[in-house]
């Protein structure tokens, strides 16, 4: 047994997110669903995001652009933060997607190396570095 390594935590690949709707919205999904349009309420849900997404595509490129904001997946881990520090800098963090900071990072290197961090879409990092960086997080 004391071979026996734990590679990494499955990190998910979404975010749940809880939405109220009408009734008689609800209905209509409900419909669409039975009538065999979509296999289920989350995959019409899904749809219609992915589909105004797309009609917006160019204005959500624009912003992206205008406020220099990563588009995707950012990985920060304890080496990373090491080298901005020995560079005497600091990070502010732009995302729009989704930030991880590893389970290596401390509070304390966290504070000392990230200034700012707006992230649209999800933050994954301990608890103990999002009480961290706190008063950092937009």
């Amino acid at each position: 047994m004391s071979n026996i390594r734990q590679l990494r935590d499955k990190q998910p690949e979404n975010e749940k997110v809880t939405i109220n709707l009408g009734f008689v919205d609800l209905g209509r999904i409900d419909l669409l669903v039975q009538e065999g349009f979509y296999s289920n309420r989350s995959d019409f849900i899904r749809t219609a995001i992915r589909n105004q997404l797309d009609t917006q595509s160019d204005t959500v490129s624009n912003s992206i652009a205008r406020h220099t904001m990563d588009l995707g997946l950012r990985d920060y881990s304890a080496a990373d933060l090491e080298a901005v520090k020995a560079a005497n800098e600091v990070l502010h963090i732009k995302v729009v997607g989704l930030v991880r900071i590893a389970p290596d990072v401390t509070p304390e290197l966290a504070r000392a190396t990230i200034a700012s961090i707006n992230v649209l879409g999800a933050l994954q990092a301990s608890r103990e570095i999002k009480d961290a960086l706190g008063d950092r997080i937009n």
